[in-house]
This record gives structure tokens, sequence and C-alpha cells, in this order.
């Protein structure tokens, strides 16, 4: 059975408001956390923000990078499992979305937070991986992009791979660095071949940058 989302409310986003700078202060302490590209973030208006995905524990590093609430596309199968974890995110406005069933409600929910000038973040790999590089990415951020008229912007993000990920199932103290780029416009590529192609390309070199170095084989 497919979790429903929940829109966000004004509850939610002054609750965020509220932990914003505990959890970026905490996350500093415990996993030497930095960031560098904040400025380069729309600070409003709608936005898409696409990372890649090593660790469960990505979301609120992204959410950090934005300094904004985030309605996150995320896999339906990480629900069931922990009401604290499917409160939590839903009640900050998660959408969870299917691996095999039809994506239509999910895209529209997407959809409607960008139109009403809400940030939605998407893992273009689409799910966790081992390393950078493995998936190919998908062109769903790219999408919404081209669909809202929103920027899309790149965030790489190295080091959670040390905790809460496929090769370290615990929670460890790990050093976390994320960097956002400058911003991709849809109506850059709107006269390219194949625009969502072409702009997920530049998602991945702009990603590549920061990501290759450590991922090199």
């Amino acid at each position: 059975m497919a979790t429903p989302s929940r829109t966000p409310t004004a509850l939610t986003h002054a609750a965020f408001k509220l932990v914003f700078r505990p959890v970026d202060m905490v996350a500093r302490l415990v996993f030497d956390l930095e960031i560098s590209g904040r400025e380069l973030v729309p600070k409003s208006g709608p936005v898409v923000m696409a990372a890649n995905h090593l660790s469960l524990i990505d979301p609120p590093f992204l959410g950090l990078c934005v300094r904004r609430n985030v309605r996150y596309l995320a896999l339906d199968d990480l629900y069931g499992r922990s009401r604290f974890f499917d409160g939590l995110t839903l009640f900050f406005g998660a959408i969870p979305i299917s691996r095999e069933r039809p994506t239509h409600g999910p895209m529209r929910a997407a959809l409607e937070d960008l139109e009403s000038g809400g940030v939605v973040g998407v893992f273009p790999e689409g799910g966790r991986v081992p390393a950078w590089g493995d998936n190919e990415p998908r062109q769903g951020a790219a999408w919404l992009s081209m669909r809202t008229g929103a920027p899309l912007v790149p965030v790489a993000i190295n080091g959670t791979q040390g905790t809460l990920s496929f090769s370290e199932p615990r929670v460890r103290r790990t050093a976390v660095r994320v960097w956002a780029n400058e911003p991709l416009y849809p109506e850059d590529y709107a006269d390219r071949i194949d625009p969502l192609g072409a702009m997920m390309e530049d998602w991945r070199k702009a990603l590549d940058r920061h990501l290759a170095p450590y991922f090199a084989a």
C-alpha cells in the first residue's frame, strides 16, 4: 500500500526554522560538516535540489545546504519500519514514491509544491548507491525543472558513505563535505535535441568535479 504524502503547513515551516540552527550546529560537531556554495542557492522561489545519494542521512545535509524546508522524493520502501521516521519525514513534507508503481501522484505533488514557490529535493541516482558513478542519473529532476521553470541546483555530498550506507550500516562519526553548484536554468536547454538528457549530463559533470577524486578506480 502506498504511503501518502502530507502537504507542509505553516507549522511545518515554523518548525523547520526553529530546528535549523540546532541541527546545523550538531551536524558540524558530530559530522565535522563543511558546506560550500550556500550563496549560490536561490533564497526564494521554486528550486529543485538534486544530489548524489550515498547514505540514509543525506537528506538532512541537503536541507542544511538550502536553509529552507525541502520536500524530498523518497522511496516508499523506507516507510513502515519506524513510526518515528515515518512521522518526522512526512511532517516535513517528504513525498513517498514507488520503485514499481506509477509515479504520477508523487510527481504531481512535487510540481504543485514548486509551483507554489517551494523546494523539492531529488536524488537522481534513484536510491542509495555504494559509490558515486555507479548509477546513471534519472531525468526526474530535470523534468520538474523544465515543467515549472525552477532552477536545478546540483549538490555533491561526500563522506556520508561512512555512516548509514551500504558499506557502513551503523551510525558512525564521519567528515561530511557538501558542495552546492551554480544553478542550471531550464531555458538554457530549450533548444537542445534532448533537453532533459543535456541538463542531467551537466548535473553529472558538476558533481563529478567534486566527487571523482574520492571515487577514482
